[in-house]
């Protein structure tokens, strides 16, 4: 029985990223991952482990378990371009980590791989929202047009897909998805010959075309905070809003936030000025937050704190107006 396990994060990223690894070098592995924002997915991983590959989840949100496991034996291979201030050396541990707002994961092991794959690289950077990059990448490739719309629209319906609150909200389990995905060198013939493609894309058509439904809660120049309602639905196209929303690059800032089961949000923040204001130095101020400078989010915001949040949101992002102004409820 193989001992060998493969975590990922259940996007276009981390998909995409096993995917070029195991076109590298094939191996019979457990997969473990899960939705977008199960990301403490190391605590799933057994005593006893030999070889743990680790691809586009927080190093922070699982240092303790990555201890675990590398005193228990493992070897471990760690690819993530998420915060890492709890990172670590170990003679066990190969760490690939870089938090650069202009890297994914998929992209650090397309470097690792010397481009081999470079095709499914593109494909995460597109889902990840890393549009400029993922655009100069395929034009160096010599794509045309067409063919980088093609592979936009697969990075970001993949991506698309790990958005819920548990797998019964998405269309098909990221487990499933990624071995659909895995039967494919390349993600054109995926594209043309994939009725689990033809599937999820259609779903993605028909939840953006509710997004129109959508109005933000408060809005100001400089940003604004969406509250969207606790469906299925728009727990899968919090992501797609998220990102077309920071996409404009007006130098805004949003957050996106879905009531939970529980009563609790899922938060996702995108700063308009990462390098000045970075999404994660504002979610890390919350239990369960994280993520990069660029795009962040709070896991399980309590409905208590909701209006404390807004407020730092508008303070944080410096949103001209009183918080009166912004939340008269609260006032």
């Amino acid at each position: 029985m193989t001992m060998a396990y493969d975590v990922f994060n259940g996007d276009a990223d981390g998909i995409c990223a096993l995917h070029q690894l195991r076109l590298h070098t094939p191996a019979e592995a457990h997969l473990i991952t899960g939705v977008k924002r199960d990301i403490e997915l190391l605590r799933r991983v057994p005593d006893g482990a030999a070889d743990v590959l680790v691809l586009d989840i927080s190093l922070d949100a699982n240092a303790g378990e990555l201890r675990r496991l590398l005193d228990g034996g493992a070897r471990v291979e760690y690819y993530d371009h998420h915060s890492a201030d709890c990172a670590f050396e170990h003679p066990a541990l190969r760490l690939h980590c870089d938090g650069s707002p202009d890297v994914c994961t998929s992209i650090l092991v397309d470097r690792r791989l010397g481009g081999r794959h470079r095709l499914w690289a593109v494909t995460a950077a597109f889902g990840d929202n890393l549009e400029p990059i993922a655009q100069t990448m395929a034009r160096e490739m010599g794509l045309g047009d067409d063919a980088i719309a093609d592979l936009a629209q697969l990075g970001q319906t993949i991506n698309y897909n790990a958005y819920g609150e548990c797998t019964e909200d998405l269309h098909i389990a990221p487990e499933a998805l990624y071995r659909e995905v895995s039967g494919y060198q390349n993600p054109f013939d995926f594209i043309g010959s994939s009725a689990v493609y033809r599937r999820l894309r259609e779903g993605y058509r028909e939840d953006c075309e509710r997004l129109h439904e959508l109005q933000p809660y408060l809005e100001r120049p400089g940003g604004a905070i969406y509250l969207l309602p606790a469906t299925a639905w728009s727990r899968r196209v919090s992501g797609v809003l998220a990102n077309r929303l920071a996409a404009r690059r007006d130098g805004a800032s949003f957050a996106v936030l879905n009531e939970r089961s529980d009563g609790s949000y899922l938060v996702s923040v995108r700063s308009g000025a990462p390098s000045l204001r970075s999404a994660c130095g504002l979610c890390q101020q919350f239990d369960s937050g994280g993520g990069r400078v660029a795009a962040a989010g709070i896991n399980r915001l309590p409905r208590q704190e909701l209006a404390s949040f807004m407020k730092r949101f508008c303070e944080y992002f410096e949103l001209k107006g009183t918080w009166n102004d912004y939340h008269p409820q609260n006032s």
